[in-house]
């Protein structure tokens, strides 16, 4: 019997398998959340040379990011461990970033509370509803989390005494993730109400 030897893309794809590429990088984000804090907390002035290294951290985590998405996908390396540390990684990185800004007093608590409420209620609910089925990431979810990148970094960026104008450009970027994060928020929880009642109506009809 001849058999033919798997390309490695393909030897790499078991769902068992942690130690791949897209989760060597997740895993990298992770230990990046506690870097990117003590940047920010050690960075007293808010415009020194930490501040620029805390940035730089969280430009970094966010690109990773998207780039172990790419290779995944690309590469059929998905696995079950990516597809529930990789939000848990990206919650960790937003919610460090909201939590601290709002710590230093350069972001209103409200928007914290309000995009961290939706973001780890809408994590729970996917878990809550997987049984039923995956509520796929949707193009106005996709929207939410580039509005969110964009404003966190127009916030992190130490330049707000340089550029007058920033802080008005960031709070209104942050406003506008804030709108499609509440939308998409709503968005999410009726498609995990007509998940669940299409998955018990099947089972009745069987």
């Amino acid at each position: 019997m001849v058999t033919t030897a798997q390309p490695p893309e393909q030897r790499g794809a078991s769902p068992s398998q942690i130690w791949n590429l897209p989760n060597i990088l997740t895993m990298f984000r992770i230990v990046l959340v506690p870097v990117f804090v003590w940047f920010m907390i050690a960075d007293a002035s808010r415009q020194g040379p930490l501040r620029w290294l805390a940035l730089l951290a969280f430009v970094v985590a966010m690109y990773t990011d998207q780039l172990d998405g790419q290779i995944a996908r690309r590469r059929n390396l998905i696995t079950n461990f990516g597809k529930i540390a990789d939000p848990i990684a990206d919650k960790l990185l937003t919610g460090a970033a909201l939590v601290l800004l709002s710590a230093l007093g350069e972001l209103p608590w409200w928007i914290t509370i309000v995009i961290l409420v939706r973001e780890w209620g809408i994590t729970a609910l996917r878990f809550v509803v997987i049984r039923y089925g995956v509520m796929p990431a949707s193009s106005g979810g996709k929207l939410k989390t580039v509005l969110q990148t964009i404003a966190l970094f127009l916030y992190l960026l130490p330049l707000r005494d340089t550029v007058p104008a920033l802080p008005v450009v960031a709070f209104a970027v942050m406003l506008a993730a804030v709108a499609i994060t509440v939308v998409t928020g709503v968005d999410y929880v009726v498609k995990a109400i007509r998940l669940r009642a299409a998955a018990v109506r099947g089972a009745h009809e069987k």
